[in-house]
């Protein structure tokens, strides 16, 4: 059976604390596994405003309703309010999910400072902020993690080579490239390993193959709009042809006020034969394929602001 692999990106402080057990008890119900990667420092979610400079920030901003899915609060930390340590003070819901079998891993120390600084820094930048996130990773869970998955798709050449030196037999930092409609663009979509100078990273790149809710709400595809009542329909459409699916969500989207949503795609994609998995489980099933090649890339998606990683 193909798989849906299910990378679950944990931004927030308010989304550790409510958004995350409310995806333990669904996926439980559904008994589906899945990754959940965890920002483990200060949520400065409030410094993300000063975004509106780029192109296309607003018109994401209107279509996703950010204030109603992060709150007032979240938005206003490291602005009007003080940023709380998420790793400092979620420290036991981060490990209840472990408890209760899914798949842990790092997102990102500050979410906001790595989404919009990374690309142009240095080894010793990097380093150091990747550093920090596994050190209170291997403080919260005992041991080192042994996956990665990049805030807001960004990353450098430093970042890339730091898994490798980490160990890491597989991170999911980069998207496939999507047309208009939402579908991929290349045939042989899937994992890979990066090249850096005519030579290929150890650690495997599972990139996500398709689009988020916040990249599908409110726009309007194939004379569709794509509304809360019908966007789960339209991503099933695009994981009808049977082929493994690495599928993105939110703990602040999915796990919160769009988890209706979550719902039907969980019984939508089981009853079109997938398996709903791990990254790790993902991996674990490429042991014997050969793998293609690629360098890095930059690129922009349908219904996503800036420039992300691209395979």
């Amino acid at each position: 059976m193909p798989l849906l692999v299910l990378k679950i990106d944990v931004d927030t402080y308010r989304g550790t604390r409510e958004g995350v057990p409310n995806l333990v008890r669904m996926l439980r119900q559904h008994q589906a596994q899945a990754s959940f990667l965890f920002s483990l420092g200060p949520d400065h979610t409030g410094w993300a405003l000063r975004r509106a400079f780029r192109p296309g920030f607003f018109s994401k901003v209107s279509r996703t309703s950010v204030v109603e899915h992060y709150g007032l609060r979240t938005l206003s930390y490291g602005v009007l309010l003080p940023a709380p340590d998420i790793g400092l003070r979620c420290a036991s819901e981060m490990r209840a999910v472990r408890d209760a079998g899914f798949e842990c891993g790092v997102h990102t120390w500050d979410h906001v400072v790595w989404q919009d600084r990374v690309r142009g820094q240095d080894a010793a930048w990097t380093n150091a902020a990747m550093q920090r996130s596994w050190e209170r990773y291997a403080s919260i869970f005992g041991e080192a993690p042994k996956t990665h998955g990049a805030a807001g798709w960004q990353m450098n050449e430093h970042a890339f080579a730091r898994l490798d030196a980490c160990g890491l037999d597989y991170a999911s930092d980069s998207r496939e490239m999507l047309d208009e409609n939402g579908r991929l663009v290349r045939p042989d979509a899937g994992p890979y390993r990066l090249t850096s100078n005519g030579k290929p990273h150890h650690c495997v790149q599972l990139p996500t193959t398709l689009p988020t809710l916040d990249e599908l709400l409110g726009r309007t595809i194939g004379g569709t709009e794509l509304s809360p009542a019908t966007v789960a329909d339209f991503l099933l459409k695009l994981s009808a042809a049977p082929r493994d699916h690495v599928y993105t969500l939110h703990a602040e989207l999915e796990g919160q006020k769009l988890a209706p949503i979550f719902e039907k795609l969980l019984a939508g994609w089981r009853a079109q034969g997938y398996t709903l998995a791990s990254m790790q489980q993902y991996h674990r099933s490429l042991e014997s394929t050969d793998l293609p090649h690629r360098s890095l890339q930059w690129g922009e998606l349908p219904g996503r602001s800036g420039e992300l990683v691209i395979a």
